[in-house]
C-alpha cells in the first residue's frame, strides 16, 4: 500500500501541465522586486499592528497573518492589484512526478495574467538562537531544489522571521559558500546582496535534482532556478520598539 501511494501519477502531471512549455518562462525582475516590496510592506504593516504575534508566535502564526495582510493590499493598493490577483497559506499541490498530491507551500503567490497552476511559491522560517541556517536550508530552500516546490516555474522567495539580529552575509552566506553545503544545495551563483527596502535581502542560484517526467530529453530538464532570500527582523525588543507596544 505504501509503495503504490508514493507511485509517481503521470495522469495528474499530464493534467497539470496541459498546454504548457516548463518551466514558464522566467518572470521579469522588475515584478519580482515589486513583489518582494510587496511582501516586505506587508510584513512591516503586521510588525506594527501584531507585535505580540511576530515576536513570539510560531511560523504558522506570522505567515498567516502575513498572507491576510497581502490579500487585503490587493483591494487597497492598485499597482499590487494589477500584479497579484491572491495569495494563499498552505495551498495543496503536487510534486514534479504526482507521487505527492498535497505539498503545502507556506505561500503560493498567484500572479495576474500568469498560469494559476504554477504559482510563485515561498517558504517561511524563524531563525533564531535554536533554528538556524541549517533548518532554513534542510527543510526550507531544498524543497526547491528537489521538485516539492515551485517546480514549474524559475523563481521562487525564502522568506526568514529573524528573532536573535543575525544577518544573511554573517550566517547564511558562509554556511552556503562550504564546499559540502554548496554541493548539497547546488548553489551555482552564491549569495548576493540584493537591495530591497526594508530588508536584508539577497540572492542565489541553484540547480536542480530531478527532470520532468512529462516531457522527453532535452526539455525535460528545469534548469536553474533563482532564490529570493528576505530575511526580516522579528526579534522581540525591535518588533515592540517598532509598534510602541510592551509585552508583560
Amino acid at each position: 500500500m505504501s509503495s503504490l501511494a508514493l507511485s509517481p501519477r503521470p495522469d495528474q502531471i499530464a493534467e497539470l501541465t496541459r498546454g504548457l512549455a516548463l518551466p514558464l518562462p522566467a518572470i521579469d525582475e522588475i515584478y519580482l522586486q515589486i513583489i518582494a516590496q510587496g511582501i516586505v510592506q506587508a510584513f512591516q504593516d503586521v510588525r506594527a499592528n501584531h507585535a505580540r504575534t511576530v515576536a513570539t508566535g510560531d511560523e504558522a502564526e506570522v505567515t498567516s497573518i502575513l498572507v491576510a495582510r497581502l490579500n487585503s493590499m490587493i483591494e487597497e493598493d492598485q499597482l499590487w492589484r494589477q500584479l497579484v490577483s491572491s495569495v494563499v497559506r498552505g495551498a495543496e499541490s503536487l510534486n514534479y512526478n504526482g507521487t505527492h498530491l498535497e505539498k503545502r507551500p507556506d505561500l503560493s503567490i498567484h500572479l495576474s495574467g500568469r498560469a494559476t497552476r504554477f504559482p510563485l511559491t515561498a517558504e517561511a522560517k524563524i531563525i533564531d538562537a535554536t533554528r538556524g541556517e541549517h533548518l532554513y536550508c534542510s527543510q526550507g530552500l531544498v524543497r526547491f531544489l528537489d521538485g516539492q516546490y515551485g517546480w514549474g516555474g524559475r523563481e521562487a522567495f525564502m522568506i526568514a522571521y529573524v528573532r536573535d539580529g543575525t544577518k544573511i552575509s554573517a550566517r547564511l552566506q558562509p554556511y552556503l559558500a562550504q564546499a559540502a553545503y554548496a554541493a548539497s544545495y547546488a548553489v551555482q551563483t552564491g549569495l548576493t546582496a540584493h537591495p530591497v527596502n526594508g530588508c536584508d535581502a539577497a540572492q542565489s542560484k541553484h540547480g536542480r535534482s530531478f527532470l520532468y517526467t512529462h516531457t522527453s530529453p532535452p526539455a525535460n530538464n528545469p534548469g536553474i532556478i533563482t532564490v529570493w532570500h528576505l530575511w526580516f527582523d522579528a526579534s522581540p525588543s525591535t518588533t515592540i520598539a517598532a509598534a510602541n507596544v510592551t509585552i508583560p
